[in-house]
């Protein structure tokens, strides 16, 4: 088992986080995620992050919640986010669910860092 759920890079000002796993469905995993993925948008000094789908080919609904919440909590701290490179079975639920209209969401990594700034 990795010791971090998350692989994380810094390049051009943005960081970007990748899921080790290609899916986020038991809840002692969402909410490890959940509690990596806020500690990095809370603690990264760049404010802007890059949530990149790529690997990920299942989500739960309840894993959906956590990156909503983790939406919230990057408000409250003042950074921006963006999603990239989500598989298209899984950005049929983003739109189902109207988080397309919540979060910028791009077609890959270069996209959404442009978008970023």
């Amino acid at each position: 088992m990795p010791e971090t759920s998350l692989l994380v890079e810094v390049l051009g000002g943005v960081t970007t986080v990748r899921f080790r796993d290609n899916s986020i469905l038991d809840a002692l995993a969402i909410q490890r995620v959940g509690r990596e993925l806020g500690d990095i948008i809370e603690t990264q000094p760049t404010r802007k992050v890059l949530i990149d789908f790529r690997d990920v080919r299942f989500l739960s609904s309840e894993a959906l919640r956590m990156v909503l919440g983790r939406r919230s909590r990057a408000d409250r701290a003042g950074a921006s986010v963006a999603l990239c490179s989500i598989w298209a079975e899984l950005l049929k639920i983003f739109k189902l669910t109207n988080l397309d209209q919540l979060f910028s969401i791009h077609e890959n990594a270069e996209a959404a860092r442009a978008a970023l700034g």
